[in-house]
């Protein structure tokens, strides 16, 4: 189904590949997508006319406002070829609701073959997946057939129930798993408390999904540090969404995501959608290649990366990307000090009597940002938990936010309501 593009093809290489990939992708789309119809119709676009990837910046953007009030017409195929239905995740507006045909979920299990095989993934491993198959949750189905293609072999646990997970554990004895990050802490602390020696388990790799392991140059953050000071296990990161169809995975080298350009054009725009001089942080931009039933045209992600291009110490040839700065909605200029909230959350990932905790950003009088910080406690602590939490932040940030001790299960409730997929750790009130 897919044209092979070696990992260490050329630049120009790769290029003349995705150039002739885009211009069956732009007729599809003029053919068959009542949405990019009416825009190339709008905007007198002549797709003839897009020959290279630098063209590209002749087509408007997509945005997730695009896919929430035009979502039926950005469909390509009639309703009966469509397989499966999902939607994004909605923690940060509405979800979007996509439809996969058959060759979608072929895609789907393709790019995660070779994300897994970027892990180093083989056939004959056993993976644990920690994570949901179910509330129209595509990255755990796109998991699934993945690991499925590869040849590897699958036990489908779902999320969190740390208990569950070690008796998975202890009867089938898989050597990986797929879990986001923030929970093999709660392993571990389920294990210590337990007299589990997890560190002569079976468990030997780490697929992470969810959150940032790595800092920007690379090292790990405080997370993937408390991850590894406890357990020596293999961590691999990985970066993915509903709309991109498509993950960025981490080799053993641990030095960014690498693109798979047979899947998906990418580009890095400013505030003012220019591209970003080479090394520097933008927004993420993403072309779809090869989907079918909902294919995307520079779509804005709203994530915050960096593209290193130069050759990987795997032999790679592609780009990689950065860990994510941070959401372009979710800046935060706070005393002074501009924040993104990855930076709040690998400090209080870090801490070790915090059970839960949720972030509020809201406005104040004076136009500028506050932040709230509500924690939830495992235990009573004899010492000032709110001084030292701050102190933690100025320490690494700088400047310390509000903190409110809450009850774990009032922090929970919201965190995790029934309909949720992920944990929520932001509510921003500020009006937009």
């Amino acid at each position: 189904m897919y044209k092979f593009l070696s990992g260490n093809s050329s630049k120009e290489e790769i290029k003349r590949f995705q150039e002739e990939k885009l211009k069956i992708a732009l007729q599809y789309l003029q053919e068959d997508s009542p949405f990019y119809k009416r825009m190339f119709l709008r905007d007198c676009i002549d797709i003839q006319q897009i020959k290279k990837i630098k063209d590209l910046q002749q087509i408007p953007f997509t945005t997730k406002q695009d896919l929430q009030l035009h979502n039926e017409d950005f469909l390509c195929v009639p309703r009966e070829n469509i397989i499966d239905y999902i939607t994004t995740s909605g923690t940060l507006s509405d979800p979007v609701t996509f439809a996969l045909t058959e060759a979608d979920l072929e895609r789907l299990a393709y790019n995660e073959k070779i994300s897994f095989e970027c892990a180093g993934v083989k056939k004959g491993d056993i993976f644990q997946l920690m994570t949901t198959m179910d509330k129209r949750f595509m990255a755990g189905l796109a998991y699934f057939l993945g690991i499925r293609k590869l040849g590897a072999s699958i036990i489908r646990v779902g999320n969190g129930i740390a208990e569950l997970q070690w008796d998975t554990i202890k009867r089938m004895k898989p050597n990986a798993a797929v879990v986001v990050p923030s929970f093999i802490l709660k392993l571990i602390k389920y294990a210590e408390n337990n007299g589990i020696d997890y560190k002569n388990s079976s468990i030997k790799k780490f697929v992470c999904i969810g959150e940032n392991l790595r800092e920007q140059d690379f090292s790990l953050n405080l997370l993937g540090q408390s991850i590894k000071e406890k357990w020596d296990v293999e961590l691999y990161s990985t970066y993915a969404s509903t709309e991109m169809s498509t993950t960025f995975t981490e080799c053993e080298y641990g030095c960014g995501g690498h693109h798979h350009p047979e899947l998906i054009i990418c580009e890095l725009i400013d505030d003012n959608g220019n591209l970003v001089p080479e090394g520097e942080i933008g927004e993420l931009t993403v072309t779809t290649l090869g989907v079918e039933g909902m294919p995307l045209l520079r779509f804005r992600t709203g994530d915050l990366v960096r593209f290193h291009t130069e050759p990987c110490k795997c032999g790679r040839t592609t780009m990689r990307i950065s860990p994510i700065v941070g959401r372009l909605n979710h800046l935060i200029k706070y005393k002074g000090t501009t924040l993104y909230p990855p930076a709040i959350f690998d400090v209080l990932d870090n801490v070790p009597y915090l059970e839960n905790y949720i972030m509020e950003i809201s406005d104040n009088e004076c136009g500028n940002d506050d932040i709230l910080i509500k924690i939830g406690l495992r235990e009573q602590l004899d010492y000032d938990v709110v001084k030292d939490l701050k102190d933690r932040f100025r320490a690494r940030i700088r400047v310390a936010p509000e903190i409110e001790i809450c009850p774990a299960n009032e922090i929970r409730a919201t965190s995790m309501p029934d309909i949720s997929r992920k944990p929520i750790k932001i509510i921003d009130k500020r009006k937009k």
